[in-house]
């Protein structure tokens, strides 16, 4: 009867656990900028717009106050040809990330990417996921330096580490990991594009975005828990060969 019952206890956690490596889906809308209102490799407009020109990313906002900025969807498989809304620089780098990418100009009008995130739970802590790299525009020369993007959640901010880069010259892609506490049900997630730029100009580009739950302590002390409780069962069976 202990047995089954040890048995049934190591059930239950697994299943807990289970839930909590599986159950953290990701909260933020169109991550990867693939749905767009009216098609990519375009500039971002701040409302939805029947300009054929213009585009919009489901989901977020694009703004600098006036309209959507100097922001773009780009398509990255021809983001470093001239078929590009904006041509960067850089013949191999930018084919990693398969799809949609944004782009921001922090220099030329630069225009705030945001996002309302609800769901949350009052101080709880999430964490932020994306990939983003650094890029110059065809037709432009000189290094561009410290160039970043400033992260808004709530009241909470955090920055990327600098990239710069030689004239010509691409980044690469980097991953950045951020955590915030939820100080409200509804957040606003936020990117924008800084830095100096004397061989302006730089484009700081942004994919993979993702907030998750992370779990609370007591989740892991129950996980924790079950699988003591299982090496447990596991000896005793053992010896009892």
């Amino acid at each position: 009867m202990r047995i089954k019952s040890i048995l049934l206890s190591i059930s239950v956690v697994a299943a807990l656990s289970a839930g909590a490596v599986h159950a953290a889906p990701n909260l933020v809308t169109n991550g990867k900028f693939e749905q767009t209102t009216n098609g990519t490799n375009k500039q971002l407009s701040s409302t939805v717009t029947l300009d054929a020109d213009r585009s919009t990313l489901s989901g977020w906002t694009s703004s600098n106050g006036n309209d959507g900025g100097y922001n773009f969807v780009l398509n990255s498989a021809i983001a470093n040809t001239d078929a590009s809304a904006i041509w960067l620089k850089g013949n191999s780098g930018l084919l990693p990330n398969t799809g949609n990418i944004f782009a921001s100009d922090s220099q030329y009008y630069p225009g705030l990417l945001s996002q309302d995130v609800g769901g949350l739970l009052v101080g709880s802590t999430y964490k932020l996921t994306f990939s983003y790299a650094l890029a110059q525009q065809v037709g432009f020369n000189g290094a561009n330096v410290d160039n970043y993007w400033q992260v808004g959640f709530g009241n909470s901010t955090a920055k990327t580490s600098m990239l710069s880069i030689p004239s010509d010259g691409f980044s690469g892609w980097k991953t950045a990991t951020m955590y915030f506490k939820a100080g409200g049900l509804d957040q606003v997630l936020s990117f924008m594009a800084n830095g100096t730029a004397p061989g302006a100009p730089p484009f700081m580009l942004l994919d993979n975005v993702s907030l998750t739950a992370v779990p609370e302590p007591e989740t892991w002390g129950m996980m924790l828990a079950g699988f003591g409780l299982i090496g447990f069962v596991a000896r005793r069976r053992r010896a009892a060969k």
